[in-house]
């Protein structure tokens, strides 16, 4: 059954100050997913609040929305056959110390010992957050 879906994707800064980028968008592309749009952005506490919403007064929040601030993002809405799942999958785990080898956080990311988990990407979680997530950072 086809399930043709977008998802919002973010590289995030740390992934962006450490010249990921391109490795990131090759396994994306390798997978075989299309890139729609794609854009650098600076996000300001009022978006990053807006897209963190469910998390505001959690220990996590504030760090969070200081590390998202802390350089430029790289937004990508992206598309396939079940890319919210698909490419959740091929992030890994949210940890990086035990996301398995072969995904994005797998291969790429470690604890850095910081207030927040510095992971490289984000990924929407259902439809539903893609859509709030896209008309967020796309519209």
């Amino acid at each position: 059954m086809s399930v043709l879906e977008e998802t919002l994707v973010l590289i995030k800064p740390d992934g962006v100050v450490r010249n990921l980028t391109g490795d990131i968008l090759k396994r994306i592309e390798a997978k075989g997913y299309k890139l729609v749009d794609i854009k650098l952005v600076d996000a300001d506490r009022e978006l990053l609040s807006q897209h963190y919403a469910e998390h505001e007064g959690k220990a996590f929040y504030e760090p969070l929305i200081e590390f998202m601030e802390s350089g430029p993002i790289v937004a990508i809405r992206l598309a396939g056959n079940r890319v919210i799942e698909g490419f959740r999958a091929l992030a890994g785990t949210t940890d990086p110390t035990t996301a398995a080898p072969g995904t994005i956080r797998g291969d790429l990311g470690r604890d850095w010992g910081l207030a927040v988990q510095q992971n490289l990407v984000h990924g929407s979680d259902s439809a539903e957050s893609a859509d709030r997530e896209l008309t967020l950072w796309f519209d």
